[in-house]
């Protein structure tokens, strides 16, 4: 995955490798968001391969085989992350590697005795408060107590107007694992609070259930609020409550959050 942010004057041009914007986001998220920074004036090429930067602008490859340049004053290049592994002695040590991280298992353990690895270096879900737990697991198991470290239910946030939130499997991802799953959809503007903060809104709340288990196994939510709103969704995940215990949880009237539960409703 490539993005290229590019500015000339007031215009914004994204150059992006996939054919959808926001990675590994919900697709139905991942639209809205689009027609909505498409309707600021952001002009987008999606499937597009940049091949070179130039005094000019960017040049990219289009899906049909043409070379395009988006002119740019200033470029913002942004194409992922990758653990920092080597100089710190690491390689003395010489753990078992993949794809140039540390690979540990669900105690925070590496192939080496008495070597645990935590966050970036690891390689699995490269975010602060991913790190933050798994040092807490790591640490727990060095002093005895053993812990271990879940990743189904690490919320990831967008910070974009409106905000994204995402906790668990999208749609897309559910059935690639087999999962039998029941998908719930329910506009924000079911949410009093947030029409009327939000004339004219398109956000919405997606939730994914394992129907074998009828456990919540995904939320996705484009809203304002929805960064502040995902821990809940991560906690359902987590706690592995049924929908109808889940159904029985009292939302405070009017707000937001509650459009989840709404959700569970449809």
């Amino acid at each position: 995955m490539a993005s290229y942010y590019n500015s000339v004057g007031s215009e914004v041009t994204i150059v992006e490798m996939l054919d959808h914007i926001a990675g590994p986001t919900d697709a139905d998220i991942s639209k809205i968001l689009l027609n909505n920074y498409k309707a600021k004036g952001i002009k987008f090429n999606l499937g597009c391969k940049v091949t070179a930067v130039l005094p000019e602008g960017v040049q990219f490859e289009t899906p049909d085989g043409k070379v395009e340049i988006a002119p740019a004053d200033k470029v913002l290049c942004s194409i992922g992350r990758r653990a920092v592994t080597q100089g710190y002695g690491l390689e003395n040590l010489n753990p078992v590697m993949e794809r140039g991280a540390v690979v540990t298992d669900e105690y925070m353990k590496t192939s080496i005795p008495g070597l645990y690895a935590a966050g970036d270096i690891n390689g699995k879900i490269m975010l602060a408060h991913t790190a933050y737990r798994e040092g807490e697991v790591a640490v727990n198991n060095i002093l005895g107590k053993k812990d271990r470290m879940r990743y189904n239910a690490i919320p990831s946030v967008i910070y974009t107007n409106p905000e994204v939130g995402c906790v668990g499997e999208t749609e897309a991802s559910a059935k690639a694992k087999g999962y039998d799953i029941e998908v719930k959809k329910l506009s924000m503007a079911y949410s009093g609070r947030y029409l009327a903060e939000n004339e004219g809104g398109d956000g919405i709340c997606k939730v994914i259930i394992d129907k074998k288990y009828n456990r919540v196994i995904g939320v996705h939510l484009i809203a304002n609020y929805a960064a502040e709103l995902i821990y809940g969704g991560a906690m359902m995940i987590e706690t592995e409550m049924t929908v109808d215990n889940l159904k029985e949880i009292v939302f405070p009237h009017p707000t937001v959050c509650e459009i989840i539960r709404e959700a569970l409703f449809e």
